[in-house]
């Protein structure tokens, strides 16, 4: 009998649905926000609205492209955090009224385990580039930064994080500071291929162990942009080819630095990379270039599952049902959560 997985996503601001069967991914329906840009940063009351509103149609269209019935569905996995809870509760609240509704289990995701997992969603059966346990995987987006160790789909150990801001979250705010616009990651991306990565230097934390700290980059980026503006009042605009680059090369070179000491230490060579950032060019480069100097085998999602998305939430259902692990209807979501 086959297995059908219906997966939803709404921890943020994108309303997503996804069907699996079988372990393969049949569709994948995202609807984003464009609402955010003017304000700079997500808005949670407009978040939520959002959510409301495309939630019907984007699990209705899911269904619709991977030609399947709701009666046909297996169960329904969902997002229960972390995220904005208002967002959280328009998925989670969908979800139990649709499965009780079908009669058919629930199953809850954690949404750090989902971006992890990922790496598993099949497009085919043919499909086998997935990674082997264990292995080791740099969880980077907006929110986290953190090196986890990968013995199974539902055996995780966070190695490092970061102790103070995300590395997305570094970006964000100093291409805001640039007054670049938002979100900073892809406008930071796309400059940075354009300018030269060694033209400016700023300050690098000498945190210990495997942990990670970005706030002192952000101050160090801020002051030093002060001091050119001093000088050149369109520093920016006559430079920010240059600075987007440097500050690309700084938050990959801090982050590739404690991946190497941990792959080093645990003689772990199969190497993830998950969440917003790896969508990042100059930490794609940075991986590859580490394959082919220390012989590490890489795994770099496709770019549509690098952000958030219901696949990897579909996926991660998927085999926590083979293993029949679901969750009651009073369960409620959760704004703040690690891999535990």
């Amino acid at each position: 009998m086959d297995t059908i997985i219906l997966g939803i996503e709404s921890s943020c601001d994108d309303t997503s649905a996804a069907v699996i069967k079988n372990g393969v991914l049949l569709s994948s329906v995202i609807a984003s926000q464009a609402v955010h840009e003017a304000y700079g940063g997500v808005v949670p009351e407009l978040a939520s609205r959002a959510h409301q509103q495309n939630i019907v149609p984007v699990v209705h269209e899911a269904l619709k492209r991977a030609g399947v019935t709701k009666e046909q569905l297996s169960a329904i996995a969902f997002t229960r955090g972390p995220g904005l809870m208002g967002s959280l509760l328009v998925g989670v609240s969908f979800a139990k009224g649709l499965a009780r509704s079908l009669g058919i289990p629930m199953i809850d995701v954690n949404h750090l385990q989902g971006h992890v997992l990922a790496h598993f969603i099949k497009e085919s059966e043919e499909d086998q580039n997935q990674p082997k346990y264990p292995f080791i995987c740099l969880l980077v987006s907006g929110g986290n930064s953190q090196i986890i160790r990968v013995n199974a789909y539902n055996d995780m150990e966070v190695l490092g994080q970061t102790i103070d801001d995300a590395a997305g979250e570094a970006i964000d705010k100093c291409s805001k500071v640039m007054g670049l616009g938002y979100p900073g990651g892809p406008i930071i991306d796309r400059l940075a291929r354009q300018g030269n990565a060694k033209a400016y230097t700023f300050s690098k934390p000498h945190i210990p162990g495997y942990n990670y700290s970005f706030s002192g980059l952000k101050t160090s980026f801020l002051y030093s942009l002060r001091e050119w503006l001093k000088d050149d009042p369109d520093f920016i605009e006559h430079h920010k080819e240059d600075l987007a680059a440097s500050l690309e090369k700084t938050i990959v070179d801090i982050l590739m630095d404690k991946l190497r000491k941990v792959v080093k230490d645990t003689g772990i060579n199969e190497v993830a990379v998950a969440g917003g950032v790896s969508a990042n060019n100059g930490l794609r480069n940075a991986y590859r270039e580490h394959a082919e100097k220390y012989g590490w085998k890489i795994y770099i999602p496709k770019f549509g599952y690098t952000t958030d998305n219901a696949a990897m939430i579909a996926i991660t259902g998927y085999y926590k049902f083979l293993d029949k692990d679901f969750c009651s209807i009073d369960q409620p979501a959760y704004s703040r959560v690690t891999i535990k």
